[in-house]
């Protein structure tokens, strides 16, 4: 006769599962209360901003208590670099899925560029990655939580570029630095311009041909040998 499941398992096995499983419910449910208020932030926070934001609101728009939210958070400058981390972390990954695209290494980098500069218009990015989190955060600790995201995909596509022979033979670090500065105040433009979409128009434009400038251009093919002569006779 086969023995069931509990009469084959030891007690004490059953009860490490147990335990484990109990363990990995708690941690689902700690995980998903966390995205829930995160979530509820980057709403609030687009739309009123740091200052027009208060923790009461996120907590009810979570659908959780305000312990709930202190239970993951210290306070609320804690939970906005949470929702800065979240805004990032979303179009780095999308950033990141076109420029490490197959295909042509200068095309896919200008591809990634070009949706950049798309991103400046995103509500979230706008208000909480631009506007709100120098302040917030203070200048210092935004400028390495950038170096941290768009600095660091910025650079292994300069990177690649000079690898593969797409760009000149300059300074890996000195290009991405000028450029990430290029893009930042570009950024900085749209988010602050009456009108966006003619400013990200023109970034656009302006940046594609600033990085166009740094590209490898090939020598003109010398001209035929007959065409050399004739030349000379001219003379």
């Amino acid at each position: 006769m086969r023995r069931t499941y509990h009469e084959y398992v030891p007690p004490v096995c059953r009860t490490v599962v147990n335990v484990v499983t109990v363990r990995s419910r708690r941690l689902d449910y700690s995980e998903s209360t966390r995205q829930a208020l995160v979530d509820s932030a980057v709403e609030l926070f687009t739309k009123r901003g740091y200052a027009g934001t208060s923790l009461d609101e996120v907590a009810k728009r979570a659908r959780l208590t305000k312990g709930a939210l202190y239970h993951h958070f210290s306070g609320k400058q804690a939970l906005f670099e949470a929702a800065f981390d979240s805004v990032e972390t979303k179009f780095i990954e999308k950033l990141g899925e076109i420029v490490s695209a197959p295909g042509d290494p200068w095309e896919t980098a200008i591809a990634g560029l070009r949706a950049y500069v798309r991103v400046c218009l995103e509500p979230a990015y706008q208000r909480i990655v631009i506007h709100e989190a120098p302040v917030v955060m203070g200048w210092e600790r935004w400028r390495e939580a950038e170096e941290h995201f768009s600095y660091g995909l910025l650079r292994s596509t300069i990177e690649v570029l000079v690898t593969s022979g797409e760009l000149e033979q300059l300074p890996v670090e000195t290009m991405s630095r000028l450029l990430f500065g290029a893009l930042s105040a570009g950024a900085s433009t749209i988010a602050g311009a009456s009108d966006p979409r003619k400013a990200s128009a023109e970034v656009e434009r302006t940046i594609v041909r600033v990085v166009e400038g740094l590209r490898v251009r090939e020598d003109p093919p010398a001209p035929p040998l007959e065409e050399k002569r004739s030349r000379s006779r001219r003379r």
